[in-house]
């Protein structure tokens, strides 16, 4: 399916009143097709994940990188570059004493993230979806407040509902939005991480949702929908000390 990713990042800038650019990440298994797209972005220098998500969403930037454009092996592990997921890594040894007091919590939390196997892919594109460089993402992203995210929520179970349940690894929190999303194909919400917030130029009241294309597409098809029952956000206040009858009664008449 070919989606219209102008109008879609305009329907998502619209109903969540978004700060930051809904963006795509795409992996490739031979970097000649990365390379291949036009005007694409290479790093300079040595970046963080975040740094490059960071490009994408607050830049309107599109970047290719590869394994050898990026920091360590955490950040590669996560999209499955440059045989990240080495024993060394496993044991999450460099994250004792940094994050974690003992060996078995640093290599519990390594074994607990959720990332692309390794030993397909070569490269990974990184970029804004009303830009179209990306044709098609594997997955879809956007950064916005609570409320925007739980609308979106609520929008994705207008029709066909289903209970969401997500996880928080902690620091690397990449592995519970893009890494998820990317392994698992389904909806993930996650808290970002220290690294992402420091290095990524993520704000303190932001949330991140990475998911599959089409989702994208059911979730503004429900926000419509809640629209039209007067369910918008921003969620206007109705007042702590107000006698809730009349409101409530907008929304559930008869009751």
């Amino acid at each position: 399916m070919t989606h219209d990713w102008p109008a879609i990042t305009a329907d998502l800038e619209q109903l969540l009143k978004l700060r930051t650019i809904p963006f795509g990440m795409k992996l490739f298994e031979d970097r000649a097709e990365m390379e291949a797209i036009p005007r694409i972005r290479r790093p300079s220098a040595v970046h963080t994940l975040d740094q490059v998500v960071g490009q994408a969403s607050r830049l309107g930037w599109t970047v290719g990188i590869t394994a050898e454009d990026l920091v360590g092996a955490q950040c590669r592990a996560v999209v499955g570059l440059g045989g990240a997921k080495t024993d060394e890594w496993k044991s999450g040894r460099h994250m004792k004493g940094v994050w974690f007091s003992t060996d078995e919590d640093a290599a519990a939390h390594q074994a607990a993230m959720s990332c692309v196997p390794d030993g397909r892919y070569e490269a990974l594109v990184v970029g804004p979806l009303s830009a179209g460089k990306l044709g098609e993402p594997d997955i879809a992203l956007f950064y916005a407040t609570p409320g925007a995210m739980i609308y979106f929520i609520n929008g994705l179970q207008w029709a066909g509902y289903k209970r969401f349940d997500w996880s928080v690894v902690g620091e690397s929190a990449c592995a519970d939005s893009w890494g998820r999303a990317l392994t698992k194909r389904e909806p993930s919400l996650s808290i970002p991480c220290f690294a992402e917030r420091r290095y990524g130029g993520v704000l303190d009241d932001e949330m991140l949702m990475a998911t599959p294309p089409d989702y994208l597409l059911k979730a503004i098809e429900g926000m419509r929908a809640l629209s039209k029952n007067g369910f918008r956000y921003p969620f206007p206040q109705y007042g702590v000390q107000q006698d809730v009858r009349a409101g409530m009664a907008v929304s559930y008449p008869g009751r």
